[in-house]
């Protein structure tokens, strides 16, 4: 199958691509190539360069990882948010008549009663969350038979970014810089390449509708953090607990989020990982 990926070169593009590429065409799509990669340029905000790419590369699939993710960003700049999150995808919706997958966030819930199972009330405080919610309802109204995904907290080991929770505080604390981490945001922190897998299955049964995903421990911030300080020993005394209102961010979080994945799990028959066997993964594959 020939599926065109938006946002390729983010930290799940460079998971899912990975994960897709044995048994499939993979186009990698992204506003920005990185310099050694190779892929198509794509602003997902630009409706002409949509319509020009879709019918150039003529995919089965669509997936769609583009978005605005800076959740300060976005409750600073609305505009920016509701053309990136929401523009987008009414442009991938307009000008694409086949299958679309996309990556939604736990952001939809409030944080109030965590975790989530996906019959549960939406409710984002934030603009970001919005953005996405209202994404979700444009993918599924234009056809029953596309795929929304919620996920959380998506982290693997990349040398050339802080843009992963994972790789800022290893980063960190090889650097012997302390770090101040909140201990009252829970979620299921969930790998990429776990991620990535269920994606491939459920690509391979042409299942559509709203699902969640996440990895199996639901833990906060800080003692994730811990986690991966003792995986890579680390020195965790430069970890210190704070609470995300001493941050002073631009947009409210939700503190008791995660999501329950049971309807997949059971759907697949798969069990998700824990935090331990998912960081042994990525150090094997970091020694390589």
């Amino acid at each position: 199958m020939k599926i065109l990926i938006t946002g390729s070169f983010g930290l799940l593009g460079r998971a899912l691509s990975h994960v897709l590429e044995s048994n499939h065409e993979i186009v990698k799509t992204g506003r920005i190539i990185p310099k050694g990669e190779k892929g198509i340029k794509l602003n997902i905000q630009d409706r002409l360069n949509v319509k020009q790419v879709v019918e150039l590369i003529k995919p089965e699939l669509i997936i769609n990882l583009a978005a605005l993710t800076d959740v300060d960003k976005c409750e600073n700049n609305e505009n920016l948010a509701r053309e990136i999150n929401i523009g987008g995808v009414i442009n991938l919706c307009d000008h694409f008549r086949g299958k679309i997958i996309q990556i939604s966030t736990d952001y939809v819930f409030d944080g109030k009663n965590g975790p989530y199972g996906e019959n549960d009330q939406v409710s984002p405080i934030s603009i970001y969350g919005q953005t996405k919610l209202d994404a979700e309802k444009i993918i599924m109204d234009s056809s029953s038979n596309n795929l929304v995904i919620r996920t959380n907290v998506l982290y693997d080991y990349l040398e050339n970014t802080n843009a992963s929770f994972l790789s800022w505080v290893v980063k960190s604390l090889e650097n012997n810089q302390n770090i101040n981490v909140v201990n009252d945001q829970v979620n299921n922190p969930t790998w990429t390449f776990s991620l990535a897998d269920i994606i491939d299955i459920l690509i391979d049964r042409n299942i559509g509708g709203i699902y969640h995903w996440g990895d199996a421990d639901f833990v906060n911030r800080y003692d994730f953090a811990l986690k991966i300080s003792e995986k890579f020993s680390l020195d965790k005394s430069l970890i210190n607990p704070i609470t995300t209102d001493q941050l002073k961010q631009s947009a409210k979080r939700p503190l008791k989020s995660g999501l329950i994945n049971d309807k997949l799990a059971n759907l697949l028959c798969i069990i998700p990982p824990k935090i331990e066997e998912c960081l042994d993964s990525i150090i094997k594959n970091r020694c390589i």
